[in-house]
């Protein structure tokens, strides 16, 4: 079945424009609401959002789709994506609501939802709420005495902090860590530098100052330099790089170097494998990592499984067959341990507690593997299916066929925009520049 207004990670889209209107996220609230109304208890949902201008006019209109259909609403304000998952269980609510577009610039926005064990919502579910969407009004609403309530849940910002605390061993202090967090404007803006700070730390903040049209805007994980130049300005021992939602993180070690998503799963699985910690043997991923971090992960005596792109995927899979680690080169880091998505924060404070208990700097800590030449282009196009062009079709396959076992090429389109992302990668890289440069001139001549 088609589904109308949820996508691969939610619903987005470009703000006040279809489907991400004021009108869609009431009747994303009826409809929810509606359905997860079971029993004649008070129904709670909880809603957090970023610092998103549209975030406002989103939130407004979900609660009183909520309190219409006689759902009481605990409103977070501005809080990460990982804090709406786990306050929607630490609440004890039939819902999260997390009001996002996650990475992407302030003029998109989108809604994810969480059900009560604080997991994102299965197809099956939005395409339910999809089909209540479309049924009339008058068949949800509720009567008067059965409106739902708003509450601002003013603690909820210190019951995160006090959850990513505690993820940590215990009397594990940061003390003499210098840290710059880049917070991207978003989300996390007051949570992570207080946490860090909490434990000791001597935290200097950037990307701090939201505006509602600044968020991710050449700052963030996305955009580490401003924060590579602040670690090497400071002579810092980490930077710490969110993204909008702070559900990823990038970090950068104190000569300045950007530490990407694989090497911090590598750190991560070795760490947790000597404690005995490791779960299933192995770790997660998606097509999109690096094969450098498979063979080093098989050096270790462990396996890894490969998704597709999207960390509700990567969920999926752990959850499915048991593994306790896994995440995307994009920093997307899910340790379900402690979270049930992607958690910036928690990340980075693993990696903190493996430099403190090894007392060797991050550069090191975190060079687990030398990643092999990896290339990825994106290809704009307006309508039609490219990739089933027959001479696209046709670089393809050679392309495969050129890089072997010895390399890896990963096509596809992208889940939240009309692009065409070709990547490759082997141990010959001028090989892989050719291939991927062949694909995207086919791509080009159709698009």
């Amino acid at each position: 079945m088609a589904r109308r207004y949820f996508g691969t990670d939610g619903i987005r889209g470009l703000a006040n424009k279809h489907p991400m209107t004021a009108e869609v996220a009431l009747k994303v609230g009826m409809a929810a609401g509606h359905l997860f109304t079971n029993g004649s208890h008070r129904h709670r949902v909880v809603i957090g959002k970023d610092t998103r201008l549209s975030g406002y006019m989103i939130e407004s209109a979900m609660q009183s789709g909520f309190t219409s259909v006689g759902v009481d609403v605990f409103l977070l304000g501005p809080m990460p994506t990982p804090a709406v998952a786990m306050l929607t269980r630490s609440l004890r609510a039939d819902l999260g609501v997390m009001i996002s577009a996650s990475h992407n610039p302030f003029y998109d926005n989108g809604i994810k939802l969480f059900g009560p064990d604080g997991y994102k919502l299965s197809d099956e579910i939005e395409e339910k709420i999809e089909a209540l969407m479309d049924a009339p009004s008058t068949d949800l609403l509720v009567e008067a005495t059965r409106i739902g309530r708003a509450t601002r849940i003013d603690s909820a910002q210190e019951r995160y902090i006090e959850f990513a605390k505690r993820t940590l061993p215990r009397n594990l202090k940061l003390d003499r860590q210098r840290v710059v967090i880049d917070c991207a404007h978003g989300a996390a803006y007051k949570v992570a530098p207080l946490a860090l700070w909490e434990l000791g730390a001597e935290v200097i903040k950037i990307g701090v100052e939201p505006d509602g049209t600044n968020i991710n805007k050449k700052c963030g994980s996305t955009s580490p330099e401003a924060l590579c130049e602040k670690v090497r300005e400071v002579r810092a021992d980490l930077g710490i790089a969110l993204d909008g939602d702070a559900d990823r993180v990038i970090l950068v070690d104190e000569q300045g170097q950007i530490i990407d998503g694989d090497q911090l799963l590598a750190v991560i699985a070795e760490t947790w494998q000597r404690r005995g910690r490791l779960a299933a043997g192995g770790i997660v991923a998606s097509v999109m990592s690096n094969l450098g971090l498979e063979r080093y992960v098989k050096s270790l005596g462990l396996s890894m499984a490969r998704t597709p792109v999207g960390d509700r995927y990567v969920v999926e899979y752990m959850r499915k067959h048991g593994y306790n680690v896994g995440g995307e080169q994009s920093g997307h880091i899910v340790l379900s341990d402690f979270s049930t998505t992607g958690d910036g924060l928690i990340a980075a404070l693993q990696i903190l507690a493996t430099v403190v208990q090894t007392e060797k700097p991050v550069s090191e800590v975190c060079k687990r593997f030398d990643p092999l030449p990896q290339v990825l282009k994106n290809v704009r196009y307006t309508e039609g299916k490219p990739l089933e062009d027959k001479k696209v079709v046709q670089a393809i396959e050679a392309g495969r066929k050129q890089l072997g076992e010895k390399g890896r090429l990963v096509i596809r389109p992208s889940g939240t925009e009309p692009l065409i992302r070709v990547m490759a990668e082997g141990d010959d890289e001028g090989l892989v520049n050719r291939v991927v440069g062949d694909i995207v001139s086919e791509l080009q001549k159709v698009a």
